[in-house]
């Protein structure tokens, strides 16, 4: 393309220290070096884990920095010795990368990689230099992604090359907060035809966990909200009740025990962490099984009683619904133009990327689902 090494000035929302709101701007993006792909953005949604960067709770950020990692876009150039993706492509950036090399990605049940952000920063790529400058100053990278810039570069083995009939504005949904939902159900707690599943908090993250529950066979998928106003929306997925906190004087895990006859059967999904005692209490003592999916404050503690567990119930996290991203993304992407799921009722805005803080109010006042941002 007609930038291919040079400098490229584009758009980009940068957050220049905790507690402001995000700054359009205009960024400097100096081209991909070896192994590195430069991606031109077209759309990204806003998730709430860039919230936490802009209140300073995400780990192992540096400011000032670009946010994003929910992004879809084109491939613009690439650098010496990329072979996997060339100009033209569309791809997803994944903010779990798959070296393919180290012994987590070499382990069939790991969907970790030794190079993400579980193990060091994503704040500079691997050579410990940014590809952003903004006003003269050095602007750190988000995950090695930064999907709210217009042009982003990112290492080769983070970019997932997917179908060219793909709607960006759509699947870049699937980058990180659906897929880690539906996997929640069908990868980690293996969720079984029959099974009865509780879904603690109903806003993206909940109502992708029905959607896996509802995929995975579940007969009974009872969903839990203090607003009642998303069990519409919970009720489309595929939840088959519907219950508020607020309406009972007890706590939850007797309110489900009532429910169904006896604790949750087969498998309990967390996607609060504020919830995570009483959901794990609601599992079967033998065969429960409590999926932890929320995205916890930077230092956050859990306290509970260890006979939650010593009993038999099963306590799990998981991360990016253990999908090795750079396989599963593009088979992800062909269910979604095969219909087998349909993520677009997720999306409740779309706006001009210049209208990113608009998106944020839009997520704190509840009433969005997800914002998508378009370039």
């Amino acid at each position: 393309m007609a930038t291919a090494g040079k400098v490229i000035r584009c758009r980009a929302a940068v957050v220049w220290a905790v507690g402001r709101p995000l700054s359009v701007e205009e960024v400097e993006v100096a081209p991909p070096k070896a192994g590195e792909v430069c991606v031109k953005i077209v759309a990204t949604s806003i998730c709430h884990t860039d919230e936490h960067i802009l209140e300073g709770i995400f780990p192992n950020v540096d400011f000032q920095v670009i946010p994003g990692h929910e992004g879809a876009g084109i491939v613009e150039s690439v650098g010496e010795g990329v072979t996997l993706v060339k100009p033209g492509d569309k791809v997803i950036p994944i903010s779990l990368p798959h070296c393919r090399e180290c012994s987590f990605c070499l382990n069939p049940e790991s969907n970790y990689c030794l190079k993400s952000q579980v193990s060091k920063s994503q704040s500079l790529l691997p050579d410990k230099t940014s590809r952003f400058t903004c006003k003269g100053k050095q602007i750190h990278h988000f995950l090695w992604v930064s999907t709210f810039a217009e042009y982003t570069v990112i290492l080769e083995y983070a970019v997932a090359k997917i179908d060219a009939a793909a709607p960006l504005d759509k699947v870049c949904l699937l980058a990180c907060r659906f897929s880690t939902r539906y996997g929640a159900a069908i990868n980690t707690a293996k969720v079984k035809p029959g099974s009865t599943c509780a879904v603690f908090g109903l806003g993206g993250v909940g109502l992708s966990v029905v959607m896996g529950c509802k995929a995975a066979g579940a007969s009974r998928i009872i969903a839990i909200d203090i607003n009642k106003d998303k069990f519409a929306k919970a009720k489309e997925l595929g939840a088959t009740h519907y219950i508020s906190p607020h309406d009972f004087k007890k706590p939850m895990q007797e309110v489900l025990t009532e429910m169904t006859g006896h604790p949750i059967s087969s498998s309990h999904l967390l996607t609060c962490m504020s919830h995570q005692t009483a959901a794990l209490a609601s599992c079967n003592m033998n065969t429960g099984i409590c999926v932890m999916v929320g995205e916890p404050a930077s230092g956050s503690v859990i306290s509970f009683d260890p006979m939650l567990v010593l009993s038999g119930r099963t306590w799990k996290g998981t991360l990016l619904g253990r999908w090795n991203m750079r396989d599963c993304i593009p088979k992800l992407v062909a269910s979604y133009l095969e219909k087998k799921f349909n993520s677009d009722v997720l999306i409740t805005r779309t706006l001009p990327i210049a209208k990113v803080n608009k998106g944020f109010e839009l997520l704190h006042a509840g009433k969005s689902i997800r914002t998508v941002l378009l370039f």
